[in-house]
């Protein structure tokens, strides 16, 4: 990504434009580059300058050096509900990290700061959770855009949910006695690349019934000990530091601060889609493996009934 989106003498010279912002930027700690929070101002910290090329143009040059990229376009699923889905435009190994799920990530320790709390998918299809029992919300992505800019996780573009049918009554009570949450996010937000062509596994369907995935889920935590990588992970943290949690039934307790996983080295937890056979020009499908304990909607088939109900035994 660098190759395309510097100029060569960036490159060569000043990889990470940091001529530029020494002279202006406070000194950061591990933790604070870790969960997203800086204290420059919008104005000195957009980074070094990057080439002018639109999203798709990057797209173009990263198939171009990888053999393939993405696309959103209509699913090619046939139930009303599929709406659009992520392709891949070329060819990828199997076992090849072929998307980023994108958006903020929320610990237990702040779930209560998704919107929507408590019924937080009720008009919200783009969470997911990793099994160490961390939220993304991929809604604020979107689709990405057209330049590196500083994003905080709370500008929401194209990704719209559904929102026909009226507001229930229920819904209206639970609404008043479980609002979420505000605040505890920096204004400020931190320097990503948007224009990120594999940002976008929020996009990939549930494979119809019959039909196998291509690829699956993998939680990765990425390592944010070298300066040129953290620009082009699509995901912020929410809060100020990762808290310990503990679960009790259905209850999440705090049980003190955590030091990132009992290591020195700061991290950004994420996901990641890894094809699970070679894949050519195709829709990439995902298992969504739905919980079987609760009433799942009508397009959802089965892919192994049996793993669902171990994953949610």
């Amino acid at each position: 990504m660098d190759e395309i989106l510097l100029p060569n003498d960036k490159m060569v010279n000043d990889p990470l434009g940091l001529s530029q912002q020494e002279s202006t930027l406070p000194r950061r700690s591990g933790l604070s580059l870790a969960v997203g929070r800086t204290g420059s101002s919008p104005n000195n910290s957009a980074g070094p300058q990057t080439r002018p090329l639109s999203q798709a143009e990057v797209s173009q040059k990263l198939k171009d050096q990888l053999g393939f990229t993405l696309d959103v376009k209509p699913s090619q699923i046939s139930h009303k509900d599929a709406g659009r889905g992520l392709f891949l435009d070329g060819v990828a190994d199997v076992g090849s990290v072929v998307a980023f799920y994108p958006g903020v990530v929320y610990s237990p320790a702040y779930y209560r700061y998704i919107p929507g709390y408590p019924k937080v998918a009720a008009q919200n299809p783009y969470l997911i959770t990793r099994y160490d029992a961390n939220v993304i919300n991929a809604q604020p992505w979107g689709s990405g855009g057209d330049k590196r800019e500083l994003w905080n996780g709370r500008y929401i573009e194209e990704v719209k949910p559904d929102m026909k049918g009226a507001e229930k009554g229920s819904d209206r009570i639970w609404k008043a006695l479980s609002k979420p949450l505000e605040g505890k996010q920096g204004d400020s937000g931190e320097v990503i690349e948007r224009r990120n062509p594999l940002a976008l596994a929020h996009f990939a369907n549930h494979p119809s019934k019959g039909v196998l995935p291509n690829v699956m889920i993998c939680p990765y935590d990425f390592p944010l000990t070298e300066n040129n990588i953290r620009v082009y992970v699509p995901n912020i943290m929410f809060g100020d530091a990762e808290v310990k949690m503990r679960r009790f039934g259905s209850f999440w307790f705090k049980s003190g601060v955590s030091k990132n996983n009992m290591s020195d080295v700061p991290t950004l937890k994420s996901l990641v889609l890894v094809a699970t056979r070679a894949i050519q020009d195709e829709e990439l499908l995902l298992n969504y493996r739905l919980s079987n304990t609760k009433r799942r909607p009508e397009w959802y088939a089965p892919v192994d009934e049996e793993e669902d109900r171990r994953r949610w035994s």
